[in-house]
């Protein structure tokens, strides 16, 4: 009984559902070890999961959402919890995409992370550290979830050409990544431009950065020289707003960079080269 009077619903996510899916499996009337037969799992994974003491992957909350006929109100809370799983670091940003209704960011070396796709992610996750890999990895792509939510962002990325050629995960990821970008050709609300190598010296030499706006509160900058913290200063904002405009007046049109994304595609990564265009 110690670690139920301990628990805080409003001290985490995880603390949040956990106390979610207590309340649940009570209201069931179900006990732990009941819960756990029909999630094919321990009562004690349950427990510890309930204490906040173990993350939930998104397999569990819909196991447990239809064992306890939750009609979703568990599931809902997937994107609350992926995040708070992620590093630190990588949380904030997380948190700072989730709420906004315009995201505009401009991406040096790598592919955005709203747009990787998952080997992509793991190549570079990998990199980093090892441990935990799978768990840090579900809990990366379900930040994309933004772009698939009710009334998604803008997304507008810049992505230096340098992301196209910087052999990621080897041909087959690359491939599978470029395919990708290509599938968000003619859709409304995520937009790709690439700035060519011709371009020289830019706004963007100062690394990558994102610009984000809300319905009600102040827009940010995060990245691009201000730091690890995301700023509402409004000089920040309007100064990386001008840096932005740059990118984009220097970078190739939508329709351009499809094309030479799909160039690269062809030339680098696709052993069964094709000559159709991208946008036909």
């Amino acid at each position: 009984m110690a670690n139920i009077k301990q628990l805080d619903p409003g001290a985490s996510p995880l603390h949040y559902f956990g106390s979610e899916l207590r309340r649940l499996r009570r209201e069931a009337g179900l006990t732990l070890d009941q819960l756990g037969e029909r999630l094919y799992c321990t009562g004690s994974l349950i427990g510890q999961i309930e204490t906040a003491d173990r993350n939930p992957t998104k397999d569990f909350i819909e196991r447990a959402d239809r064992a306890l006929d939750a009609n979703g109100s568990l599931l809902r809370l997937w994107p609350l919890v992926s995040r708070s799983r992620l590093p630190r670091s990588h949380r904030q940003v997380a948190e700072v995409q989730a709420a906004a209704t315009q995201i505009y960011a401009y991406e040096p070396q790598l592919v955005h992370g709203l747009l990787q796709t998952e080997a992509y992610a793991r190549a570079v996750l990998g990199v980093l550290d090892h441990d935990d890999l799978d768990t840090r990895l579900e809990a990366w792509m379900a930040r994309q979830h933004v772009l698939t939510r009710d009334q998604p962002p803008l997304f507008w990325v810049v992505l230096n050409e340098a992301v196209l050629h910087h052999e990621v995960g080897g041909p087959e990821v690359m491939r599978e990544q470029l395919t990708h970008l290509l599938s968000y050709v003619g859709t409304r609300r995520v937009q790709i431009q690439v700035l060519p190598f011709s371009t020289g010296a830019m706004a963007g030499l100062h690394g990558e950065f994102q610009l984000l706006s809300y319905v009600d509160q102040p827009s940010i900058v995060y990245g691009g020289g201000c730091g690890a913290q995301p700023t509402a200063n409004t000089e920040e904002f309007a100064e990386h707003s001008l840096r932005y405009d740059l990118l984009r007046a220097a970078a190739l049109s939508i329709e351009d960079s499809a094309r030479l994304i799909a160039r690269v595609l062809e030339e680098r990564y696709d052993p069964c080269p094709r000559t159709d265009d991208p946008l036909a």
